[in-house]
């Protein structure tokens, strides 16, 4: 207790020896003082202000956005006073070092901040778009907000304590570009996802062509996920394909229901030459009428697409209003017409052989081998 006693009576002495010292102290608690008023009288006008705009749908649903501004008026008023005092003591030494600090402590309500903001966005834009792809925007933003604003913020305060941050982005570019070259497909792929997403050839929910579907398997199916690296479809067989987004981008994407789930389906159907065609036309119109999902209009369709060896060829075009209805459209129409056609003596014909022999004989009498003519 003396030791210290003593230690307080040596600096009291040399406060009053030095008025220059004693002035700056004062003012620096003149400062210290000012500034904890000044809190108060914010703290007062915010819960005033916060009390007033809830009404406002922005921030009654966001209670946690008074408190960033809170947080932040304090670290504004902490930079201030900390300005003062340094500048009355002159302690330039440690100054780049407080606001390199103040940097990284400005960084935390910034982040909180763009987090409640991207949250809010996602709610009140991306939930009234019928597109799926502002959700995965905005998925993106939540995840590389913070990686952006924590890294600008150690950017600024590296540079505002002198350090020279041209070689560290130098060898992180050299870093990359051996990190690139080890993970050009990564790369690659995410590359393509981001155009995915900014192209918007499909959406989650649109039923697309899977042409890397397991062998007897069903080719095509929903979209469930479009990620940075790989996209993930449901085929109609319950299976899940996921296919990275280089390999989608290099290919035709076929889209059955990016303009409107309604789609033309063709059906090939031969008929026999001594068939009647109008009459297998008048099967073909009314066996689609006959189906709940074909669209009334535009109306079933018959038209004669070519003369084959064995059959007059035949296409019933047909509209649905379920994209997803296609092959059990094409499965009960086919069907139908075998049984129809039955009924009515139409002939489904199939590829015929006649096989001819003839048998020879020579001047001797001698029978030579037969003669086999195949006609088709």
């Amino acid at each position: 207790m003396l030791h210290i006693t003593a230690q307080l009576r040596a600096l009291w002495t040399f406060v009053r020896q030095d008025p220059a010292f004693t002035n700056a102290l004062l003012k620096a608690g003149a400062t210290v003082v000012g500034a904890l008023l000044t809190w108060l009288i914010l703290r007062r006008i915010l819960k005033s202000a916060e009390k007033r705009v809830q009404r406002i749908a922005f921030f009654n649903s966001n209670p946690r956005l008074f408190g960033l501004i809170r947080l932040a008026a304090f670290y504004v008023l902490f930079l201030v006073a900390g300005n003062i005092i340094i500048n009355l003591f002159y302690l330039h030494i440690v100054d780049e070092i407080f606001y390199a600090a103040c940097l990284l402590l400005i960084a935390v309500p910034v982040k909180r901040f763009a987090d409640i903001l991207i949250n809010y966005l996602e709610k009140e834009v991306a939930s009234k778009t019928e597109t799926k792809a502002d959700n995965i925007v905005f998925s993106l933003l939540n995840k590389l907000s913070g990686v952006i604003i924590y890294t600008t913020a150690v950017i600024l305060a590296l540079d505002t304590l002198g350090i020279n941050i041209v070689p560290f982005v130098a060898g992180a570019g050299v870093a990359g570009l051996a990190i690139g070259f080890a993970a050009k497909d990564t790369l690659s792929n995410m590359i393509a996802g981001v155009l995915l997403i900014v192209d918007r050839p499909f959406e989650i929910g649109d039923r697309i062509e899977v042409w890397s579907a397991p062998a007897g398997s069903s080719t095509w199916g929903d979209v469930l996920d479009i990620g940075l690296r790989a996209t993930r479809i449901r085929t109609t067989d319950n299976i899940v394909v996921t296919i990275p987004n280089n390999e989608i981008m290099n290919r035709d994407i076929v889209n059955y229901t990016i303009l409107s789930t309604r789609i033309r389906v063709r059906i090939n159907i031969g008929i026999a030459y001594s068939a009647d065609i109008r009459q297998a036309k008048d099967t073909l119109v009314a066996v689609a009428r006959e189906i709940p999902w074909v669209s009334a209009s535009p109306a079933p369709k018959v038209v004669v697409r070519n003369f084959g060896e064995s059959a007059i060829g035949l296409q019933l075009r047909v509209w649905i209003d379920d994209a997803r209805k296609r092959m059990d459209t094409i499965s009960e129409i086919t069907d139908r017409v075998k049984t129809a056609f039955d009924r009515r003596g139409i002939e489904i014909p199939y590829p015929k052989r006649e096989i001819i022999i003839q048998r020879r004989q020579d001047t001797a009498g001698q029978r030579q081998e037969p003669d086999i003519k195949i006609k088709p």
